[in-house]
């Protein structure tokens, strides 16, 4: 039987990938990831390119933005399945992960299906950097500093939400914040917080740009991967 590599690659820079990490893609003969959207090649894809061997077999999985349960775990089982017929030959998969494992990610969804249809898949895991800190660094910002309490928000479904969070910590991290963006500028604009507020669009990648105070920004089209980081706590 073969073992079952979760690997997190980082947000979009290819350097962004532990030593350990990148042991593992390049030893694994075969190389699972997420299938990019409408032929395109996926963002975990293109960060691991760099560091694969020719003679690597790839797969790339389905991995639907939907939100309908049922079209997810149908996903789910089919990947699973694709994943176990190699690892019932005895050959080690590395799935990259974008950001890190453990942090909203697909992975955790793959794993759980194929422990389901055979529980003794040994699976190990590999931390890696996760898209809040990518943007902070690319901000050149501390995410917290001393006591801040941090909340993140996977994704803003309703604009209470935010009204909740500014209640409860110092620091707020909005992920896939672009669907709402302009919602969550009112209310960052009521609480006197836009000038301490910045958002983050693919932080890492070669297409990252950052918008710092968003007193001017209030109709910023952003892309999917775009985050919000709002700190309470104005700098010293």
């Amino acid at each position: 039987m073969g073992t079952l590599y979760g690997v997190s690659v980082g947000t979009g820079d290819t350097e962004l990938i532990t030593v350990k990490g990148v042991k593992i893609l390049q030893r694994s003969p075969i190389i699972a990831f997420p299938a990019g959207v409408k032929g395109k090649v996926g963002i975990a894809q293109k960060i691991i390119q760099p560091w694969l061997q020719p003679e690597q077999t790839t797969l790339a999985l389905n991995f639907p933005y939907v939100s309908d349960r049922l079209t997810l775990e149908s996903a789910w089982e089919v990947a699973a399945k694709a994943v176990l017929d190699y690892l019932l030959q005895g050959q080690d998969v590395a799935f990259a992960c974008e950001g890190d494992i453990s942090f909203y990610s697909t992975f955790n969804h793959l794993a759980r299906t194929i422990k389901q249809l055979q529980a003794s898949v040994k699976i190990i895991t590999i931390p890696g950097v996760c898209s809040p800190v990518a943007a902070a660094a690319d901000l050149g910002i501390p995410l917290t500093v001393n006591q801040e309490k941090i909340l993140i928000i996977p994704a803003l479904y309703a604009v209470e939400d935010l009204e909740t969070a500014l209640a409860s910590a110092e620091v707020i991290v909005l992920l896939k914040v672009s669907s709402v963006y302009q919602q969550v500028w009112q209310i960052l604009k009521l609480h006197n917080l836009l000038a301490q507020s910045s958002v983050v669009v693919k932080a890492s990648s070669q297409e990252s740009k950052q918008y710092q105070d968003l007193t001017d920004y209030p109709d910023l089209e952003l892309p999917y991967f775009s985050l919000l980081i709002v700190s309470r706590i104005m700098p010293t």
